[in-house]
């Protein structure tokens, strides 16, 4: 299970190394996308199907699913890492993400999210802040019960 945080750096090139102990899960060959919040998100290439998770089975006709698509496989990428882990995260990717030079890793299950360090600890700060009120939203829609 990908969990924890870890801080990283992008050197000029936009090379990165992913952590250690999220390469022995995921593996060297990745796919990293647009994420949710200007987050990135990376899966192993055996994974890559979680991204779509949501919108497996529903109808091409609908324009969630369409839209949904495109956004998190229309901006993908496939990256090999080296013999310690690097990689060069994409330009159109460091942009969506508004990442500069200290980033953050963050293990979430079954992927990680790739964030600008000071913009994490900005939303970590709301995230914080209104846990409560969140888990409880999310608690009302498990129990079937109304918003």
């Amino acid at each position: 299970m990908l969990i924890g945080q870890y801080e990283g750096k992008i050197d000029s090139k936009g090379r990165t190394a992913l952590p250690k102990k999220f390469r022995e899960i995921l593996g060297d060959k990745l796919i990293i996308t647009l994420g949710y919040e200007n987050a990135l998100t990376v899966v192993s290439e055996e994974n890559w199907k979680a991204l779509l998770e949501g919108t497996e089975g529903r109808p091409f006709i609908e324009s969630e699913t369409r839209e949904t698509q495109r956004f998190l496989l229309g901006g993908a990428s496939n990256v090999s890492l080296d013999g310690k882990g690097r990689f060069i995260l994409p330009g159109y990717l460091r942009e969506f993400g508004r990442i500069r030079e200290n980033v953050v890793f963050i293990g979430l299950s079954r992927y990680v999210e790739i964030w600008d360090k000071k913009r994490w600890e900005e939303y970590r700060k709301g995230l914080e802040k209104n846990i409560d009120a969140i888990s409880k939203r999310l608690t009302k829609k498990e129990g079937g019960g109304n918003e």
